[in-house]
């Protein structure tokens, strides 16, 4: 009796363990549709709004599950000299992780690389939505790389704190 009542836990459990698996690192996620126009975008220095910029081989995922989910990988012919001169850099830019199916997004490579010096982040959008930045980062050899994370605004709204003075309004929430 004891065999069959073990059973009856462990196989539930099982399978609840491999379905929350499967949902995180697969079922949320769709791949970008490149429009091969403004697909990767960075804000010009002293501008408001991103502008399109040359890129080739683009690769995207996202998930509606979450807005700091999406990742994209490019190429580009763009030095990084004629970048930092022309675009807004991105200081605090910290590569999230991205599903291990998605190979060409290695964070830890793109942070060592940002660490080392041999890659530079630039603003891609500011507050894409409310709290989240879309940063771009592109290595010396012409790849670049594409991810959304929290910015200081977002950090400090998010965690149920007052809005700061230096921070716009955030959107009204919905009340269920």
């Amino acid at each position: 009796m004891g065999k069959i009542l073990a059973l009856a836990i462990l196989i539930p459990a099982l399978v609840a363990g491999v379905s929350m698996y499967y949902l995180q690192v697969y079922h949320f996620y769709e791949p970008v549709e490149a429009t091969g126009r403004d697909d990767v975008q960075m804000t010009l220095l002293g501008a408001q709004a991103p502008e399109p910029v040359l890129y080739e081989d683009f690769e995207g995922i996202d998930a509606t599950s979450s807005p700091i989910r999406y990742r994209a990988c490019f190429t580009t012919t763009m030095s990084l000299p004629m970048l930092s001169e022309t675009y807004t850099p991105y200081e605090r830019a910290e590569p999230l992780t991205a599903p291990g199916w998605f190979d060409c997004f290695d964070a830890e490579e793109i942070g060592a690389a940002l660490q080392d010096g041999t890659a530079l982040a630039f603003l891609g959008t500011k507050d894409i939505e409310y709290g989240i930045d879309r940063i771009v980062a592109i290595t010396e050899d012409g790849r670049g790389y594409v991810w959304q994370q929290i910015n200081e605004c977002g950090e400090v709204v998010f965690d149920g704190n007052p809005v700061p003075e230096n921070c716009p309004t955030p959107p009204e929430r919905e009340q269920n």
